[in-house]
């Protein structure tokens, strides 16, 4: 009998490697008439983000393909697109999430870098959540969702309540941030301060926002007490003239907080308590109807298999496209392709 012939590890993978790039599907030729811009991204869940950046800007003369970073070992993340900073042209861009990066301006060399690399694009606001969370937007997530177009909440207001209560603790977390040390107040205690718990969508969520104002004051008062005679406070204000010279206001201040602690923390759960009332809205419009037995059971067998859950709602949402923030990348984006 024929003796299986025996590979070593490291060929045996190069082997798998291969039969695996030999699966690949083959591309589409490209229209030579057009001239391909790759464009690269920090990770997986940024891809569809930038497409519908970019899918503006797609006509006759341009194409765009978005990817992660082109390694073998799969590293992906901010740092290590600046690292490729030395490889980026005109046809080759980089796509950064801000994070304090804009905020800080020149104060650091990673801010300079992510603020005026010509072929490096950055968001502006926080991360890329913090456009799926823009506040005007919120009420198509909920119609998304639920199928039901009542307004309920006024997402807008709650919002601006919101950035102004945490705002106070978000220029201790920003400033720690400024100090590359989180030891002043890290990112896991702000998250606990301004994360909310329950909205009361009643009054539009004012007991909320008022128990959260509560929460902030005592923070204010533990940050006071654990820094009482270091001079914090005045340090704090010169650096809050800082942010507003970006042009930050009080009121914004979600567009620049943690991308995941906002989603995950914020919107998710206050969407959330507004889409089950709209939920409820309609079904009780249905038990309510003259449908009775199986037509009955059927309608709300209908209804249940057309809402969404809300976090994927939002991961799709493209409602952010008329913000401020996004305004300022467009013009970016338009100034470089008026120079390609």
């Amino acid at each position: 009998m024929k003796r299986r012939k025996s590979y070593t590890h490291s060929e045996g993978f190069t082997r798998f490697r291969e039969a695996q790039l030999e699966q690949m599907p083959e591309r589409l030729p490209r229209d030579p008439s057009r001239k391909l811009v790759e464009v690269y991204v920090e990770g997986y869940e940024d891809v569809a983000f930038w497409r519908g950046v970019l899918d503006h800007y797609e006509c006759g003369k341009y194409t765009f393909e978005i990817n992660v970073p082109p390694r073998d070992d799969l590293a992906k993340g901010k740092k290590v697109l600046l690292g490729m900073l030395p490889q980026s042209s005109p046809h080759t861009l980089l796509c950064v999430d801000s994070d304090f990066d804009y905020l800080m301006g020149n104060s650091n060399e990673q801010a300079h870098l992510v603020t005026n690399s010509p072929n490096l694009f950055h968001t502006y606001a926080y991360a890329t959540e913090n456009f799926l969370c823009w506040a005007p937007s919120l009420h198509n997530v909920c119609v998304k969702s639920t199928k039901n177009d009542a307004v309920i909440f006024d997402f807008v207001h709650f919002m601006r309540e919101y950035s102004q209560a945490i705002y106070p603790l978000f220029l201790w977390y920003a400033y720690s941030a400024f100090l590359k040390t989180e030891n002043v107040f890290t990112l896991l205690e702000f998250k606990g301060a301004v994360k909310l718990n329950y909205l009361e969508v009643a009054d539009n969520g004012r007991d909320t926002i008022a128990w959260l104002h509560r929460q902030v004051e005592k923070w204010l008062h533990i940050l006071e007490q654990r820094y009482k005679g270091h001079g914090l406070g005045d340090k704090i204000k010169l650096f809050e003239q800082m942010l507003m010279e970006r042009g930050m206001k009080p009121e914004d201040t979600y567009m620049y907080m943690q991308g995941h602690t906002l989603m995950d923390n914020v919107v998710v759960p206050a969407v959330s308590a507004v889409c089950e009332k709209l939920k409820q809205m309609n079904i009780i419009r249905i038990n309510t109807s003259t449908k009775t037995g199986v037509a009955l059971k059927n309608e709300m067998s209908n209804y249940n298999n057309s809402l969404r859950p809300v976090r994927d709602v939002l991961l799709d949402n493209e409602g952010y496209k008329s913000s401020p923030l996004y305004k300022r990348l467009r013009r970016d984006i338009e100034e470089y392709l008026d120079k390609l």
